[in-house]
């Protein structure tokens, strides 16, 4: 697209992000990134999806097996609470009241 003469392209230090800007309005008028170096191909699009997908059904196996064995900790659990509790001796709770 050919510029205007009050627009003027100006080239991004950081990204390389090449902005048009118009000196009259004072904005950027349209941006274009540069091609990215890791950019996937299409051709690998399918061994993307097979990682993603292992990935996904292990971290689902993972939270299976936990939601599982959820039961046996919670209940390993109260038992040791249980213990302590038998352990500790019996005191009258103080009220508010009883200390004034």
């Amino acid at each position: 697209m050919a510029n205007l003469r009050t627009e003027f392209e100006v080239e991004c230090p950081c990204c390389r992000t090449t902005l048009v800007i118009d000196e009259g309005l004072k904005r950027v008028l349209r941006h274009v990134e540069p091609e990215r170096a890791d950019k996937p191909k299409l051709d690998d699009a399918q061994q993307i999806l097979a990682e993603q997908k292992a990935r996904r059904d292990a971290l689902f196996e993972q939270s299976a097996t936990a939601e599982k064995n959820r039961g046996d900790v919670l209940s390993r659990r109260f038992e040791e609470a249980l213990k302590e509790a038998q352990n500790e001796p019996i005191t009258k709770p103080t009220r508010a009241f009883d200390l004034d």
